[in-house]
Formats: C-alpha cells, sequence, structure tokens
C-alpha cells in the first residue's frame, strides 16, 4: 500500500480535504497582496518642490495670481515642457513667466535643489512611504530598496523555513509563518522611521516565504493524485483574485499605514484557522512518528465518512508498506543531494532556471505600475483579471497534456509577448497595456505550473529542501527585475529583451524535465532516478 493509495482508502477528495484545502487557498487572497504592496505603499504622487517660505514677500502686486500661475515662477518645466519639474526650482522668482506670452530662453536661468522639502499631491495617494520620508529625485533609489530589501526577506525565508519545515513538521512551520507576517506586518504600520519599516518588510517577506513554501506541502501531502493540478491551478487563481482585491482596498484606503495593517492584520485569523488542520501523515510516517500519523488518518477518515478503514489500520501496517520511505528517511540529506545524483541534478538545474525566469520576468512587468500612465488602482486590477483566463487554459493543458507542455509553453508565450511590445511606440498605451497584461498573465501561469511541478518532482524525504532550495533562484530573479529597468536609461529595448530572453533560456531547459501527469509522488532519491 503506498501513500497514495492509503490516501484513496481513508476517502480521496473527500469532505476533510475541501476543508483543508479551503483553509489552506483562503489567505493567498492577502498573500500575493504583499508582494506588490510596495506599488501602493510606496506609490510616487505627482511632485515639486515647496515654495519658500517667504515667496508671497518678493512681489506683492502678484497677490491675484492663483497658485497654479504662480508656480511657474518658482518652477521650472521638465524635459518634456509640459509638467513641472519635480526635483529643480529656480533661484530667484521670475515673475515674468507668469505671462504667458513671454519667450525668455528658461534654459539659461539658474536653478537649485528642492532647499525646502517637496509638496506632494494628494489626489491619487492620500500618504505613501515617498511622501512621508522624501523619497524622491536623489533619495528614490531608497523607495525601491524597500522592495529589494522585502524580497531578501522572501529569499532567507526560503531559505530557513524550508529546511526547518523537513525537520519540524509542515504544520508548526506554517502557523508560526502566519503568526510572524499578522504581527510584523502590522508593526510595519507603526514604524516611526524608514529603516525601521524596512526591518519589519525583511521580516514580513520571510513569513510570506514559510507560508508559500508550507501551504504547497500542507495541500499536495494529503490530496491524491489525480487531483493535485486541479487544486494547485485553484490556489494560483486564489492568488489572482487577491490582487484584484488589493486595488478595491487600496484605492479605498489611501493611506500607506492604514493600507499595511489592513492587509496585515488577517493573518490572525488565519492563524488560528490553521489549528484545525492535520499534520502531514507523509511527513510524520517518514519521521518515526506513526502513532501521530495514525491518529491524523484516523480522524481524515471520519471526516470523510469512511470509519471502516480504522480497524484495518495500525502502525505496523504504515511501517510495513513504507518500510522502505521510512529506512530513506532516516539518512540526512542536505542541498548537496539536490545536484549529488544524474537524475536529482538534470531536475535541479532545470528548476532552478525556470524558477529564475518566471520570478525575473513577472516581477520586472508588475512592479512599476506607474510607468503605463493609467490609473495605479484600474491597472492593478487589470493585471489581477488577466492573470485568470491564462491559468484556466494551462489547467486544461495540464491535465490534459501534462506539465512538461505547459511549462515551455508559458515561458515561450510570455518571451514572445515582451518582444512583441518592445516594437511598440510608448504612445501607443493601450496596446503596450495590452501585450504587458498578457505577459504577465502567461508568466503568472507558469508560476502556476512550477509550484505544481516542484513538489511533484522532488521525494518525499527532500521535497521541502528541494522546494525552498530552487524557489530561492525565484527570489533572486525578483530582487533582480527593478534592477535591469535601470538599462531603460541605456537603450529603452534592453530591459524587454533580457527579461524575455531569461524565458526563452528557461523554456529551453523546461524542456529536459520528465512528465508526472498521474505519476504518484516519488517517495524516496532512489524513485527519482528509478523513474527518470
Amino acid at each position: 500500500m503506498a501513500f497514495s493509495t492509503l490516501l484513496e482508502e481513508i476517502g480521496g477528495f473527500g469532505r476533510y480535504q475541501w476543508i483543508h484545502v479551503t483553509i489552506i487557498t483562503f489567505p493567498a487572497l492577502l498573500l500575493m497582496s504583499q508582494n506588490v504592496l510596495n506599488n501602493f505603499v510606496s506609490g510616487i504622487p505627482s511632485h515639486h518642490c515647496s515654495l519658500p517660505a517667504n515667496h508671497s514677500l518678493y512681489n506683492l502686486s502678484h497677490d491675484q495670481v492663483d497658485e497654479k500661475q504662480l508656480l511657474k515662477a518658482f518652477i521650472p518645466l521638465d524635459s518634456s515642457g509640459t509638467t513641472l519639474d519635480s526635483c529643480r526650482r529656480f533661484v530667484e522668482p521670475q515673475w515674468h513667466l507668469i505671462d504667458t506670452n513671454s519667450s525668455v530662453n528658461v534654459s539659461l536661468l539658474q536653478t537649485e535643489k528642492c532647499l525646502n522639502g517637496w509638496t506632494f499631491d494628494h489626489s491619487e495617494f492620500y500618504s505613501t512611504t515617498v511622501s512621508e520620508w522624501e523619497l524622491v529625485c536623489s533619495r528614490r533609489p531608497l523607495k525601491r530598496m524597500i522592495q529589494t530589501i522585502y524580497m531578501g526577506g522572501v529569499l532567507a525565508g526560503a531559505i530557513i523555513f524550508s529546511s526547518l519545515s523537513d525537520r519540524f513538521g509542515r504544520r508548526p512551520i506554517l502557523l508560526w509563518s502566519y503568526l510572524q507576517l499578522a504581527v510584523f506586518g502590522c508593526a510595519g504600520a507603526l514604524s516611526p522611521s524608514y529603516t525601521v519599516y524596512c526591518i519589519f518588510r525583511f521580516l514580513c517577506g520571510m513569513a510570506v516565504s514559510g507560508v508559500m513554501i508550507d501551504s504547497v506541502a500542507m495541500s499536495m501531502e494529503w490530496i491524491p493524485t489525480k487531483e493535485r493540478a486541479i487544486v494547485g491551478t485553484l490556489n494560483s487563481i486564489t492568488y489572482s483574485f487577491g490582487q484584484m482585491i488589493l486595488a478595491g482596498i487600496a484605492y479605498s484606503l489611501r493611506d500607506w499605514r492604514k493600507l499595511q495593517a489592513a492587509i496585515s492584520a488577517p493573518h490572525f485569523l488565519f492563524f488560528a484557522l490553521t489549528w484545525w488542520c492535520s499534520e502531514s501523515a507523509r511527513w510524520l510516517i517518514l519521521n518515526n512518528r506513526s502513532d501521530v500519523a495514525l491518529k491524523n488518518l484516523y480522524r481524515v477518515a471520519r471526516i470523510n465518512g469512511r470509519p471502516e478503514i480504522i480497524g484495518k489500520l495500525t502502525t505496523d501496517v504504515l511501517d510495513l508498506h513504507m518500510k522502505k520511505e521510512i529506512k530513506m528517511s532516516r539518512l540526512s540529506f542536505t542541498a548537496y543531494d539536490l545536484l549529488k545524483t544524474r537524475g536529482m541534478r538534470r531536475i535541479s538545474i532545470c528548476l532552478l532556471t525556470v524558477w529564475f525566469a518566471t520570478s525575473f520576468a513577472f516581477y520586472g512587468l508588475v512592479m512599476d505600475l506607474q510607468q503605463f500612465g493609467v490609473n495605479i488602482y484600474l491597472m492593478q486590477l487589470v493585471f489581477g483579471a488577466a492573470d485568470i483566463p491564462a491559468k484556466l487554459v494551462f489547467l486544461i493543458i495540464l491535465s490534459r497534456l501534462g506539465r512538461k507542455v505547459s511549462q515551455p509553453s508559458c515561458l515561450f508565450l510570455s518571451a514572445l509577448v515582451i518582444f512583441a511590445n518592445i516594437f511598440i511606440p510608448k504612445d501607443m498605451q493601450v496596446i503596450r497595456t495590452t501585450l504587458a497584461c498578457l505577459g504577465k498573465g502567461f508568466t503568472a501561469a507558469s508560476f502556476t505550473v512550477v509550484y505544481l511541478y516542484t513538489p511533484e518532482l522532488y521525494p518525499t524525504v527532500i521535497r521541502q529542501t528541494g522546494l525552498g532550495f530552487v524557489s530561492t533562484m525565484a527570489r533572486v530573479g525578483s530582487m533582480a527585475a527593478p534592477v535591469v529597468l535601470i538599462l531603460d536609461e541605456v537603450l529603452p529595448a534592453l530591459p524587454g529583451l533580457v527579461y524575455g530572453g531569461s524565458a526563452v533560456v528557461a523554456g529551453c531547459f523546461a524542456c529536459f524535465l520528465p512528465e508526472t501527469l498521474k505519476v504518484p509522488l516519488p517517495e524516496t532519491i532512489d524513485d527519482v532516478e528509478q523513474k527518470w
């Protein structure tokens, strides 16, 4: 009796699995919001240099001039010649510029930095970290640093929590991750300074990684083989709905502290709900805790309406039928074992490339919504909605044609759309935005496939270590993506070439991964070597 067969014996995808998956999946509505929260929490409002405190004394004859006209005397136009410069002001007021018929060459007029700070427009955002801590002009890189630090936390969490999960179990690490995210997320809303806020964001990033890794394992290890693709895709679609919900919450609040708290506080509820879920029986058996595994299996059987199976299951039965897997689990496994044997090495190298490229292209598209020149809240809503049809299509492909076709298809299609967008003029915003939505949909579908694919490729004895190891490259990709946007100043087409090129390379590597459709989860490294 393999463990997959045992799951069928206790009810397959029964009532327990429905409740279990619902509890594990529901938090995804807000989890993805953490990854793109910086778009709103650190949104950049329109701004210009604050006027000198004594500007009204310069020329009293201009008392009747409205503020918009008055700004022309203090703030030069930017390089486009249509909007006020965000980072410079005239050294002396240029009252003659208020006259619309003035023909003075303003490029010859002396300007200076914003010595009195900045004045921010509050029509789009009431308050952001940018306006509160003045992260503009020469301090603008600090705004991007918040996201980089957060993703650094996600990277650290992938490394730390994956190992802890294999050692201490899926459930306790998942519970801790929810609690950490709730506590430090709410604490971030009370941050007195930029530095303190960055520290809290790093800790939130760690917790998000822990939730993502362990929620996948908790779901997959209680679900029969044939339902894994559907559950994995539905979980991914929940992430998409979460992005749409974020647009509504951000639009309603528009204050970064309130938004930070609203996105983080519900994880206290998720922490409480997760206590209902049982620890993975598969993990318990492989860690010499068959007695606890048996209790959990009895509980699942009762909830699924299969009490007759209880009398047939004993610890001796479990140990007998999983003897090989238990023996292998006594060995100590590290990340080195992911590269030690030929089959594991091929899988790991391919997955490292796929995870990096998927995250790299995805966050390259979603982390600067203001670049499209469209209302940021509408853009977030559209980006979230764009994922759903792409994921549903690939759900069908996953179930019919398998993972081996789906993974490279997602990557090649995303690369095609990204490359196409390079040739669209920037003034054609509708077409560029449409192509960006398609590209984002394909990269999101690639995430869906690889999140399902990875646990199916790695054996139980090292599954969490493997998932953490390869998903580490996704965190590296998400950290590198914003940096590549700087290449736009060298050559506008360069970021698109880099993002699309990485997707093409990863698509080629994905072609070398084995098919796992309707294949039972491997239990040991030997299973992987024999199968693939």
